[in-house]
């Protein structure tokens, strides 16, 4: 593991950008693993910056995000692909054809995850892996549970997740409930994994994510195991550490 500490928020986006930049320079034609919510915003902007200065070429890279609301199309703004589409693929010179998000208004859920762990193996598995993480541990919308889940599957919130989410739509009785989230197995897959994490708010877990007990209880400790580990977090995130 590579634990890289920043001064806050801004300069954790920064030198997580920077990984990305890395990334892509070495291979143009690179699969990302993407991840939404507030921790990713500011590097998603940095992105854009580099893109739109000429400094990266997005043009041959492809995505894969770890999960989705499901009942949610991606016309509604609350949904990770408007989120996507928003915050970053609009902005940059990505084809659009190229970038994947599990679909929450599948017919059958079960056979989207199953289609989307065999789209991701087809790609040739994922080059790097970002990640947030939760205030209960979960990565993806991997929740704390008796098992690692390794396939990508349909998955019920945990009720601390859906406070959590809560600020994005009008009232807590909006957020979805359930949602499909890359499973545990192909995330370890992901040949470089980058984790961000800022605030005083999540120093807990994230000591318990890094050097606690690797159990199902909390997700995120699994990624103790994974051979490439990077962890980019502010000083109030690392607090105690």
């Amino acid at each position: 593991m590579k634990q890289i500490e920043t001064k806050d928020y801004q300069d954790m986006s920064r030198k997580a950008a920077n990984i990305v930049f890395a990334q892509i320079i070495r291979k143009g034609n690179s699969i990302l693993g993407l991840a939404t919510g507030s921790t990713m915003l500011g590097l998603y902007e940095e992105l854009v910056k580099m893109n739109q200065k000429g400094d990266l070429d997005f043009s041959r890279v492809s995505s894969v995000n770890l999960d989705e609301y499901l009942g949610l199309p991606a016309i509604n703004p609350q949904s990770y692909r408007y989120y996507m589409n928003h915050n970053l693929f609009n902005h940059i010179n990505i084809p659009l054809e190229n970038t994947y998000l599990p679909d929450g208004t599948a017919v059958n859920p079960d056979e989207e995850c199953r289609k989307y762990d065999e789209r991701i193996h087809n790609m040739g598995g994922i080059d790097l892996q970002l990640l947030g993480l939760g205030l209960d541990g979960h990565i993806g919308f991997n929740e704390p549970g008796e098992v690692f889940t390794r396939e990508t599957h349909c998955v019920t919130l945990d009720d601390s997740t859906i406070k959590a989410n809560a600020r994005f739509f009008e009232n807590e009785d909006e957020v979805p409930k359930q949602a499909i989230t890359m499973g545990i197995g192909c995330i370890m897959q992901a040949r470089q994994v980058l984790l961000c994490v800022n605030g005083k708010a999540k120093a807990s877990i994230l000591k318990e994510v890094l050097y606690g007990p690797i159990t199902p209880k909390v997700p995120g400790s699994i990624l103790q195991l994974h051979p490439n580990l990077v962890v980019v977090a502010d000083k109030e995130a690392l607090f105690g550490l």
